[in-house]
């Protein structure tokens, strides 16, 4: 199983919407990287959900149900979506200042890549994530 980390702008796609509709599909990405990080995406991978541009927190952990298949929202065969769909609710959203503050994770691609939309993480990174966001540390 491997890790991932996806961004949503709340006014586009909050968590709050992702846990009313149970599942979906994650479109619009139109970055190179970014898509072949979808590519990568097997069923039963974890994502972290993260609200970017306001709130800049992790919020959720979701499940990936569908690997990548073609973009529903283009006909330009380059681009692809997963499905998701959420597992949790963190109990404190855990903020990119505090993810910023703990030097265990300093390389997390959410800094060094900041304007990457779906990335990946290393079991500790997440693991400390849901941690922070379950009050155990």
């Amino acid at each position: 199983m491997k890790y991932w980390l996806v961004k949503s702008e709340p006014f586009k796609y909050s968590w709050e919407m992702f846990l009313k509709d149970r599942s979906t599909y994650w479109d619009g990405v139109r970055n190179y990287q970014a898509r072949n990080n979808l590519k990568s995406m097997k069923i039963g991978d974890t994502v972290l959900f993260y609200h970017s541009n306001e709130g800049l927190e992790v919020v959720g952990i979701a499940k990936v149900i569908k690997e990548a298949y073609q973009d529903p929202t283009t006909n330009d065969e380059r681009w692809v979506v997963v499905d998701l769909k959420p597992q949790e609710t963190l109990k404190k959203p855990v903020s990119l200042d505090e993810i910023k503050k703990d030097k265990r994770l300093k390389n997390i691609a959410l800094i060094k890549q900041s304007r990457l939309s779906v990335m990946p993480l290393t079991k500790e990174e997440y693991e400390m994530i849901v941690d922070k966001g379950r009050g155990k540390i």
